[in-house]
């Protein structure tokens, strides 16, 4: 489905398969000489089909379209392998742009949800270990395939028509998210850092930065901004970024507290965590999630155990590689 927004604007809907987010907001800005594409959908049939049909009823091709891809995660930039041409430049933040690259030449991305797994304590409390996991290997590009990635940095422009973009660094759901802004039109293209209805996922999946941290300090760069319309990449427009912005961050607050209330005087992993935390899903337990799900819950409780402890209110050990955290003595 295609959806004229503004002057050479438009969202095009991609279908995510199986997928809780049902579909993916990618846009399409038309410029006189050159257009560019936001985001791309999973590397599926499904999505290559609706991409495929949208670029046709908007008449575009893609030698002439280059891309900007918000962060590395497979619903974003899934298609790249699809959509790539020699004529093409595709935009990225330079550390989401590495892991990209590195999970093209050795399939990291396995590998890396098997040290999440072990780290996390999932294995611990017996959720099995799947380097070759359906679902990551579902949505994978073929192995060795390149994309020529254009690295950009906070500030730099990206032109587009009557359009005259900035790139926002805002990392936090991913270290190099990235966001553009358009001060004049108060335009953000809002990747997964802000989302309407749904909170982005925050999850901590290397244990080596507070990703909560930066993702709070990130809400708080952008309520700055002067915005009047936010065009997100799942669910509906946003028109009021400081209101929404403001429930992400009450939302943010009641989940630590809800961490350290789970937390007694004992040691805890984030996968013992996760399992007392309160979800807004359907399963009845902890042992109904499926093993993405408790995946992306461990990752999330992670990223708040990790945060309350970088700001002194827990501490944190590590045992043959599982962290483990406990309240301070007072």
């Amino acid at each position: 489905m295609i959806e004229q927004i503004l002057p050479n604007l438009y969202r095009i809907e991609i279908p995510l398969p199986d997928n809780p987010l049902r579909a993916l907001n990618s846009y399409f800005i038309r410029g006189p000489e050159r257009n560019l594409l936001v985001d791309t959908g999973f590397n599926l049939e499904d999505c290559r089909l609706a991409m495929e049909q949208a670029l046709q009823e908007l008449d575009a091709g893609m030698e002439n379209t280059d891309l900007f891809i918000t962060h590395y995660h497979s619903d974003h930039a899934g298609l790249l392998e699809y959509l790539v041409r020699p004529t093409n430049t595709v935009w990225m933040s330079e550390s989401d742009a590495q892991m990209l690259e590195a999970n093209y030449k050795e399939n990291i991305f396995p590998i890396r949800n098997t040290r999440h797994l072990y780290h996390s304590g999932l294995l611990a409390e017996g959720t099995p270990n799947l380097p070759e996991e359906e679902a990551v290997v579902k949505y994978a590009s073929k192995k060795g395939f390149f994309v020529p990635f254009a690295v950009r940095h906070e500030g730099d422009p990206i032109h587009v028509g009557e359009y005259r973009f900035q790139c926002l660094e805002t990392p936090g759901h991913t270290h190099g998210h990235m966001c553009l802004y358009e001060p004049e039109q108060k335009i953000l293209i809002a990747g997964d850092h802000v989302l309407t209805k749904i909170t982005p996922n925050v999850g901590l999946w290397y244990v080596d930065h507070d990703a909560l941290g930066e993702y709070l300090t990130s809400l708080d760069k952008t309520a700055a901004l002067d915005v009047e319309l936010v065009l997100p990449a799942h669910r509906s427009l946003i028109y009021d970024l400081r209101g929404r912005i403001e429930e992400l961050k009450q939302h943010h607050a009641h989940r630590l507290q809800n961490v350290l209330d789970i937390m007694g005087r004992d040691k805890m992993t984030a996968a013992q965590v996760a399992r007392k935390m309160k979800w807004d899903l359907s399963y009845q337990s902890w042992d109904e999630f499926p093993i993405n799900q408790k995946m992306h819950a461990a990752g999330e409780a992670m990223s708040h155990l990790y945060h309350l402890a970088m700001n002194g209110r827990l501490a944190m050990t590590v045992e043959k590689g599982i962290y483990y955290f406990q309240k301070k003595e007072l």
